[in-house]
């Protein structure tokens, strides 16, 4: 980058900044300790924290199940749970598997493991107990970090490892097999010392495991950000501002709940979490808490928009400025709903747990183009590729490749996602209209070639979905011993409503290509999801061959 060019770049980042609230007038003093803390532990999470407890030290930071706590008791609480973790032998580089619904525990650990530097490995709370061991052996933590709900889940995972609970009540399982005593955080912290910490010799690092809706989930593994840049590209797209309530209801170990509260601690937010997501009740402590922002995966809008209208009416939402989503495809006719609800006030990110993010739908481009996946947001690059390694036009599809500061490392398996020219593949394809937005048509490995004819699931799940009488619906491919594949949907009946196969077909007939309409529509009550929402296709009945 010129010269220029770096002093432009910079004052945009500290324009977004000023907008944000983040860069914004304090006490002097607090200003010098807010630069110092800066300075020492450079841009992580834990930064985040002290500063905020610097520069806003009574404002409430977490809001859960069991009240509430300031940043100044946030920072001292990852201070003491810090000093307890390296009192038991635990150091820079060491790793710690945390295994947490959203609730203040989860927050506890994060920050305590930034500020020793360990590598935080996020399990999903969904994960079966072989899933949660087979990871664990994977990555080889040196402790767990567990509610007490996942006891039982989590006894073969943690053998041989040091166990701490975070969250002691509701605990339908049995106690773990080892009959040892698990330390509770907050006896831990109570224990030790709340002062201020010294940066460890090397950063804290985050694992993200992906989804593993293909296959076994994979530890996706990136340092913290080297600069301010990665805050002020999500900013730049969603007007997030400073000191505001925020509630995440996406889970916090998926990245899309975890960025979010990154952006919380930058902000000095205050983030309301509720341990389990059921509509009524996360709508009512948004409402409550009269919170400008709601983040979820789009599953989530869906339940929420399905409430009978009544309910909905309860909840006074006119201070919402901002409904952020992302962690799985957004169908367009979903995004029209939701905005004709509450306003235009849906962001819809498109990314992945590699590339972190790819581009932003404001509610001007979900307006414009149901269904697209917006535009790349400041910082990062998307282009779109041909197998001959070319840059497609508008309106030609071909293979997503995106460069920003947040790609991750690799997997902590040694294998990486494809690179061309310093931009990574997300496993997706997809094509730009005229105007600069983003289309993705499906996965790549998703393609199903059907009579010499390739289809990507996505175009038939978006028209179907759109119809009045379907809530949700799965496309995949089926071994056919005439034409290689033969298209089979799942479909899940909106509420009240009857599906009729042959309707179904025609309407996929009249608009589309003949080849693209399913030769068999199969009816179920819902679809098979992981924790963020996505479809796991190999999870649908009949054990048929699928794409």
């Amino acid at each position: 980058m010129h010269a220029l060019e770096h002093v432009a770049h910079r004052a945009g980042t500290a324009a977004i900044l000023v907008r944000a609230g983040i860069v914004r007038p304090a006490r002097p003093d607090r200003l010098v300790r807010a630069a110092r803390a800066l300075h020492h532990w450079g841009t992580t999470l834990a930064t985040g924290a002290i500063i905020s407890a610097i520069r806003h030290p009574d404002r409430t930071a977490i809001i859960d199940e069991r009240g509430r706590l300031t940043w100044r008791q946030v920072d001292e609480r990852s201070n003491a749970l810090a000093r307890a973790l390296r009192a038991r032998g635990l150091s820079a580089g060491d790793g710690v598997a945390i295994l947490c619904r959203n609730h203040r525990g989860f927050v506890d650990a994060t920050l305590a493991a930034m500020k020793l530097g360990l590598t935080g490995l996020y399990l999903n709370t969904m994960f079966a107990g072989p899933q949660i061991a087979e990871v664990v052996r994977r990555e080889r933590p040196k402790a767990i970090i567990h509610d007490a709900e996942f006891a039982a889940l989590a006894d073969e995972a943690a053998a041989g490892l040091q166990r701490y609970l975070a969250w002691p009540e509701d605990a339908p399982a049995p106690p773990p097999r080892d009959g040892g005593e698990h330390p509770l955080l907050d006896e831990l912290i109570a224990d030790n010392d709340t002062s201020a910490l010294h940066p460890p010799s090397r950063k804290g690092r985050v694992i993200i495991l992906t989804s593993g809706t293909t296959g076994a989930p994979k530890g996706a593994q990136r340092n913290q950000p080297e600069s301010v840049d990665p805050v002020a590209a999500l900013l730049s797209r969603i007007p997030l501002r400073a000191l505001e309530p925020t509630m995440i209801a996406a889970p916090l170990f998926h990245s899309w709940g975890m960025a979010h509260f990154a952006l919380a601690t930058s902000l000095s937010s205050t983030v309301v979490l509720t341990r389990r997501f059921e509509p009524e009740p996360t709508l009512a402590a948004t409402a409550s808490n009269r919170c400008t922002v709601l983040v979820v995966v789009p599953i989530m809008l869906s339940r929420i928009v399905e409430l009978p209208a009544q309910t909905l009416d309860r909840f006074d939402l006119s201070h919402l400025r901002v409904i952020a989503a992302s962690g799985s495809a957004l169908p367009g006719e979903l995004a029209t709903r939701v905005m004709d609800r509450f306003g235009d006030v849906l962001y819809n990110l498109y990314g992945s747990t590699e590339v972190a993010w790819a581009t932003i739908a404001t509610p001007s481009d979900l307006r414009a183009a149901p269904g697209t996946a917006g535009r790349p947001p400041r910082g990062t690059v998307v282009r779109i590729l041909g197998d001959d390694g070319r840059e497609r036009g508008p309106g030609q599809t071909g293979r997503i490749f995106v460069g920003n500061e947040m790609m991750f490392e690799g997997y902590t398996g040694g294998e990486s996602r494809d690179l061309v020219d310093g931009l990574m593949s997300p496993g997706d394809v997809g094509h730009f209209d005229a105007a600069g937005r983003l289309f993705v048509d499906g996965r790549a490995d998703e393609m199903i070639v059907s009579g010499g004819e390739n289809v990507f699931p996505r175009e038939i799940e978006d028209l179907l979905a759109g119809h009045e009488d379907v809530e949700e619906v799965a496309v995949v491919g089926v071994d056919d011993e005439h034409f290689g594949q033969r298209l089979q949907a799942f479909v899940v009946p909106r509420a009240g409503r009857r599906c009729d196969e042959d309707a179904l077909k025609d309407h996929v007939r009249r608009n589309l290509a003949g080849y693209k309409v399913p030769r068999e529509i199969v009816f179920l009550d819902q679809l098979p999801r992981n924790a963020t929402g996505k479809v796991v296709k190999r999870e649908l009945p009949d054990g048929a061959a699928r794409a």
